[in-house]
């Protein structure tokens, strides 16, 4: 909508890995080689990734500009290899000069060449003022439209940045021609710090970048394991998803330590020796102890940064209302006992609060207490991490333990078939939010009008603890709640008893969620007897078997369920 001028500056928020760099290149390579410089309409693609490194004023100041040159240059010529060259400045420029006739217009020329003679001369008062502006008020002159990616955008708030850019975007940012989109690796700093107040405070919109569903983790899955020669049995794929929280870099990272490893994924229990593999020496050991590192490189004025963060990984709190809280005071006495440290209670918290900065422990400020970040691998990493690096224990050793602790872990899936349908079911409901689902493949009388929106769909929801209470696929929307089950079993069709325990369930929801509307969905491999479809009938469940449900998923554009 750049184009059309009606895009306000976005930040990309999620989590680390989630891909929001991969995003940004993809857009912006799409941008470049799929429209036509001559274009009126065109919108120039300019992406920038602010560096980790100390730098002063001058040298960002050149390095923005002399960036935004490369790539307006390379798009109004149709020559990306400007972009990835290293040619100096006076060659830029020059290039410039030489491709004139290609530009918008030579006034813009003019001005582009002015601003960087500006800054390379050290004639600009505010050199990094000038550099972010100007994108902006090349884009006004030419009434052109250019969109700036501006990627690890918290590095700005680091201590290596000694002076402000930030301060001086709010201008640059508010522009219909020149949309900012920013994202990173920290995005705490991003939300809180950056966006969430001063200057640039209101003047972006915001877009959160979730975890995969189940059914798109299933198939980063398969083409995963095609690439690396892994052999996954299909209905483990959904599995893998889940064990890895639809992070995109887990993913990939477990299948290509299972295609080193020549381990056939067939079940949990071989997931769980590769996972520990993977989390204590192979490629998530590889990331993640770089990111940590260095981030705590940056705060460890306390020296004690370690033991806090190993320590919080440590803690556990099962308390309901306030899940995974971490207590302060028994980390202060746990430092004391095994580093022989006397750490006040408000060290350890400056150092939380610090952590946190890096996504490694979360922050609830208003509350003023701290939790562990919402991700198990994460967490499992750290405490390996911690016995190696804090402890100093034989990396071997630890790689033993985990591997031998992650053997003895109770499987979470009964049925993996089962668990496979429910992934296919729930991506049926996202892309049916909006439509109207012809009637047959839910054995309805009548055409189905799905929610314009899903709030959320969860797999597994308990309501409450007890027998029976966990529900295979639980859909809340606008409209009401959809309670959904999947019986994947050959030969048998399922009958009344199977639709009484949705009905059961259905009325747990009603006590929990309290909703306006509910649908119930089964999902029968075989479809129901006749007594369990006269049942279905007078009670209005709506049932699919594996037919119908093959049929509703090509019509929302999903691949079929695949033959087991």
């Amino acid at each position: 909508k750049a184009a059309t001028r009606r895009t306000t500056s976005t930040v990309l928020l999620g989590k680390r890995r989630m891909g929001k760099t991969e995003i940004f290149k993809r857009v912006v390579n799409r941008l470049f080689f799929e429209q036509d410089p001559k274009d009126p309409k065109a919108v120039v693609p300019v992406y920038f990734s602010f560096p980790d490194m100390n730098i002063t004023p001058e040298n960002f100041a050149n390095k923005y500009i002399e960036n935004f040159m490369r790539y307006y240059l390379a798009f109004y010529t149709s020559r990306p290899e400007i972009v990835l060259s290293e040619m100096e400045a006076e060659m830029l420029v020059s290039l410039f000069q030489e491709n004139r006739s290609s530009m918008p217009s030579d006034r813009i020329v003019d001005v582009i060449l002015m601003k960087h003679k500006t800054v390379s001369e050290g004639k600009s008062v505010i050199p990094q003022q000038t550099a972010v502006e100007m994108p902006r008020r090349i884009s006004d002159i030419a009434d052109t439209t250019i969109v700036m990616f501006l990627d690890e955008f918290q590095n700005t708030r680091l201590p290596q940045y000694d002076f402000d850019i930030v301060g001086f975007m709010q201008e640059a940012v508010e522009s219909p021609t020149c949309p900012h989109f920013v994202t990173g690796s920290a995005m705490s700093i991003l939300s809180r710090e950056i966006i969430g107040r001063g200057s640039l405070f209101g003047r972006f919109d915001g877009m959160d970048i979730h975890p995969m569903t189940g059914y798109w983790g299933a198939e980063l899955a398969a083409k995963a394991a095609a690439y690396y020669a892994a052999d996954v049995l299909e209905e483990m794929r959904p599995v893998i998803s889940d064990r890895c929280g639809g992070n995109p870099f887990y993913i990939n990272a477990v299948i290509r330590q299972a295609g080193k490893m020549q381990k056939r994924i067939t079940d949990e229990e071989a997931l769980n020796n590769i996972l520990a593999v993977d989390i204590s020496s192979g490629f998530i050991w590889g990331e993640l102890n770089d990111q940590v590192n260095r981030w705590i490189s940056r705060i460890n004025e306390y020296g004690v940064t370690k033991w806090v963060l190993y320590l919080s990984a440590l803690d556990e709190n099962t308390n309901e209302e306030r899940r995974n809280e971490l207590n302060i005071e028994r980390i202060r006495d746990e430092i004391k006992n095994r580093d022989g440290k006397e750490v006040s209670i408000e060290t350890i918290r400056d150092v939380l609060v610090q952590l946190s900065r890096g996504d490694l422990i979360e922050y609830l400020e208003l509350g003023g207490w701290f939790r562990k970040v919402d991700d198990p691998i994460l967490i499992d990493f750290l405490k390996v991490w911690g016995r190696i690096e804090v402890e100093g224990r034989s990396q071997d050793k630890v790689r033993y333990e985990i591997v031998r602790r992650y053997g003895h872990i109770d499987r979470k899936f009964s049925e993996y078939k089962g668990y496979l349908a429910e992934v296919h079911m729930s991506q049926v409901l996202w892309n049916a939010q909006r439509k109207t689902i012809p009637g047959e493949w839910f054995n309805s009388p009548s055409d189905i009008q799905m929610p314009m929106m899903f709030i959320f769909i969860h797999h597994r929801y308990r309501c409450g603890s007890g027998k029976g209470r966990e529900i295979d696929v639980l859909g809340a929307s606008d409209a009401g709640v959809w309670v959904c089950q999947s019986k994947w079993i050959k030969g048998k069709p399922s009958g009344v008893a199977d639709l009484e325990k949705l009905m059961k369930q259905a009325e747990y929801v009603k006590e929990d969620l309290k909703p306006d509307q509910i649908w119930l969905w089964l999902f029968s491999h075989d479809g129901l007897t006749q007594e369990a479809e006269d049942f279905a009938r007078k009670h209005g469940i709506l049932w699919s078997s594996r037919r119908e449900l093959d049929e509703l998923l090509s019509f929302v554009g999903l691949r079929r369920l695949p033959d087991l």
